[in-house]
């Protein structure tokens, strides 16, 4: 069984501290195999057309913030 964790907002701009994050992935891998793990936004950003509101450039920031913490707590599998 694998659990992806919903870590980063879809809704506001501003990207999440990575530490705090990783500490947040930890904090379930007490209770799930981290190599069972996954992490993604909360929701896609299919709300940006009609809601919130993200620049492309945003999205793609939240994205890429999402790649750099997978890189730092499973590596390049």
């Amino acid at each position: 069984r694998r659990v992806v964790l919903g870590l980063i907002t879809s809704k506001f701009a501003k990207l999440e501290s990575e530490d705090e994050v990783i500490a947040r992935i930890h904090e379930a891998a007490k209770y799930i195999p981290l190599e069972n793990l996954g992490l993604s936004t909360q929701c896609g950003f299919a709300s940006c057309e009609e809601g919130n509101i993200l620049t492309e450039e945003e999205q793609w920031a939240k994205v890429a913030l999402v790649v750099r913490i997978a890189k730092r707590v499973w590596g390049d599998q």
